[in-house]
This record gives C-alpha cells, sequence and structure tokens, in this order.
C-alpha cells in the first residue's frame, strides 16, 4: 500500500510541475516576442547608423583611395662626360704626287702599284742618250784638260814656265769638271726618284708618254704617318686641347677606335672661325687617305659620380626645372639645377641623392601629392 501512495504522490507531483511549467512558459512568451521585435529594431537603426558612418569615413579617409599605379627607378651617382662632334678626314704627312724635273720622254718604269719603295730608290727614267753623249764627250776633253794642267803644274812647282800657262791649264780643267756636273745633275734630273719610304699609290705614266714638270706622274704614301684632320668651331678653343680623349668613327669601315688629341691648333682661321685638331692613327689597320672619319672629343668630365637623369624626365615650369619622386607612397615635386646636359643626359648640380627614387613611367597622370603605388 505504501508503494502505490508513493506512485500516487509522485505522479501528482509529476503533473503539477508540468502544469506550473506551462503557466510560466504562457505567461513569458510575449515578453521574449516583445523583447525581440525591440532588439530587431535596435539592429537596424545600427546598421543604419555603420553603413552613414563608413560612407563619411570613405570621402575623408585618403587611405581608401585608389593608387595610381607608377613606375620608379633609384638614383645612383655615376661619372658624367660631354663630347664635341667633329666630322674630319684621314690624311698622310708623307703623300707625295711625283712628276719629272725636265721634259722628257719616259722609257723606264720600275715599279708598278702596290709596290714598296725606299727614299731615292728610282722609280721611272726618261731618255736622256743626248745628255749622256754630251758628257762623254766632255769628259775626252776633261782627260786631256787633266793632263795638260797636271803637267804645267809640274813645271810650275819647279818655277818653269810662266804662272798664266798654269793658271789657264787649271781654269780649262776645273770649267770642264763644272760642265760634266752640271750634265749629271740634268741625267738625275731626267729620272724620277721617290724622296720617302712608302708604298705606291698610282702611276700615272706609260712607257713612250711624253711627260713635263707638274703633270702627276707617280704617287707615293707613307702610311705608317696617317693621322685623322678635323676642324673645330672656335667656341670650343678653350674646351679641347691636346691630351683630350676622343673616340674615331670610320662609318665607311664600320670601326672605332679610342685615343687623344694629339695637336690642338693654337690660331684661328680668319675665314671659317674654326681651328685645327690631329689625332694619330695605328699604321696597322688598313686606313685610306682622304676618308670621312667622324670625331667625338671629350670636353668635359665630372670630378666625382654626379646624379644623372634622362632629360626626357624632366619638366620645366615658368621659371624652373623639377622632375617628380616618390617618396612613402606620395608624388613629391623637386626643383633640380642642371649642370651639363648631353646626349639626351643631365647631371644634375643640386636638387637630387642617391636613392631617390624617380618615376620614370606615368608621371604625366599624376599631380603633386598624389597617392602612388610604385613598380621598380
Amino acid at each position: 500500500m505504501k508503494i502505490k501512495n508513493n506512485k500516487n504522490t509522485l505522479m501528482k507531483n509529476t503533473i503539477l510541475i508540468i502544469v506550473i511549467s506551462a503557466l510560466l512558459a504562457a505567461c513569458s512568451a510575449p515578453d521574449k516576442k516583445a523583447e525581440l521585435e525591440k532588439l530587431r529594431t535596435q539592429k537596424a537603426t545600427l546598421e543604419a547608423q555603420i553603413a552613414s558612418l563608413e560612407e563619411e569615413l570613405a570621402k575623408s579617409d585618403t587611405t581608401k583611395l585608389k593608387l595610381i599605379d607608377v613606375v620608379a627607378m633609384p638614383l645612383v651617382a655615376q661619372p658624367f662626360k660631354t663630347y664635341i662632334e667633329v666630322q674630319g678626314r684621314i690624311d698622310a704627312d708623307e703623300n707625295v704626287s711625283l712628276s719629272s724635273e725636265m721634259p722628257g720622254t719616259v722609257t723606264k718604269i720600275n715599279v708598278k702599284v702596290g709596290d714598296e719603295v725606299s727614299k731615292g730608290q728610282v722609280l721611272a727614267e726618261t731618255d736622256a742618250r743626248a745628255i749622256q753623249q754630251q758628257i762623254a764627250d766632255i769628259q775626252t776633253s776633261l782627260d786631256l784638260a787633266t793632263q795638260v794642267y797636271q803637267k804645267q803644274k809640274n813645271l810650275w812647282d819647279q818655277k818653269i814656265g810662266t804662272e798664266i800657262q798654269y793658271l789657264q791649264s787649271k781654269n780649262t780643267k776645273e770649267s770642264l769638271e763644272n760642265k760634266i756636273s752640271t750634265m749629271q745633275e740634268q741625267v738625275r734630273m731626267s729620272k724620277i726618284i721617290s724622296p720617302i719610304n712608302g708604298t705606291i699609290d698610282a702611276v700615272n705614266i706609260k712607257i713612250g708618254q711624253a711627260v713635263a714638270p707638274g703633270l702627276p706622274a707617280i704617287n707615293v704614301i707613307n702610311f705608317s704617318n696617317l693621322k685623322v684632320k678635323a676642324d673645330v668651331s672656335e667656341s670650343y678653343a678653350v674646351r679641347v686641347k691636346a691630351g683630350n680623349e676622343v673616340l674615331v668613327l670610320f662609318p665607311d669601315m664600320h670601326d672605332s677606335i679610342s685615343s687623344k688629341v694629339n695637336y690642338a691648333s693654337r690660331a684661328i682661321n680668319n675665314l671659317t672661325r674654326t681651328f685645327g685638331v690631329e689625332v694619330l692613327l695605328d699604321s696597322k689597320k688598313e686606313y685610306h687617305p682622304n676618308m670621312v672619319a667622324k670625331l667625338k672629343i671629350n670636353d668635359y668630365q665630372s670630378t666625382t659620380p654626379k646624379i644623372v637623369v634622362p632629360v626626357k624626365y624632366i619638366q620645366k615650369g615658368t621659371n624652373e626645372n623639377f622632375v617628380l619622386l616618390s617618396v612613402n607612397g606620395k608624388v613629391v615635386k623637386n626643383t633640380i639645377t642642371i649642370s651639363h646636359e648631353y646626349n639626351g643626359l643631365a647631371e644634375i648640380a643640386e636638387g637630387l641623392k642617391e636613392g631617390d627614387l624617380l618615376i620614370t613611367e606615368g608621371y604625366d597622370l599624376i599631380n603633386e601629392g598624389d597617392n602612388v603605388n610604385v613598380k621598380k
């Protein structure tokens, strides 16, 4: 019985708990719905406030602006040189056009084009038979006059005969010797003789051809003494001196050499207002006299490395030159001072330092103060 009563009591208690829970749930349900509606209203209000604040911040915060892509390069100090460019020509100091020293007919040509010859070598001869015949005739008279003179001298030494006889014999002998000497000089003049060591560059005569003084016969050139000569404007007279570095270009040979100015004239030509410069050439190469050459003479070189900027990146203001730099992601305008310009490059005296980021692409699309995304 006791067990049964306990069961009933337990059942009653369970029912009571269920009823009380149901009553509580029924009483609290309206409160939660109200609370949920209240929270939803608050959420909508907060979301509207957040959106408004985000919009205001986006307008005032430049970090949210779109960055402009540019390309920049770090500046590096380097040597800077400028050059003067002039046109010149190859010249030979020993370039001789030979002709006969007396009229005659060519009887012998001893050389051909390309032959190497030495100073004093006979290159060609003209007909000198008449002169040589005269020499032979005079030589016979000279032999007789010499014998007479020796005998007269012997007698005079012994105080025999008269002094006039001795002097006459001596005069006759010396006169004939002088005539032979003159004739021998004419024979020498009938020959074309090289005055230098060199190479035969041209032979303009033929056997049997009549020649005369002043008519070109044979050209001889010494190719070991070639040089480039050029005329430079007098405005560069102070900057171009012997010893300056020079780059010599030979357009027709597709070749170039580095050398130094061997000579710079101090005299200014009155007509052209120029002065001459010379550059010696290496005799080992096959240069040709009168060939065109281009000289690039170094007239300025920086004593220390300088900041060098391509001229195309330099912009011109009203009274200044400036470039655009990237500094911490912003565009900065830097005024600069240019000291020298050459071949599209400018040496900067003031306004830039090593390591500065020079904007090289996109500089025409930006302004000072813009935010940029730098690509190196």
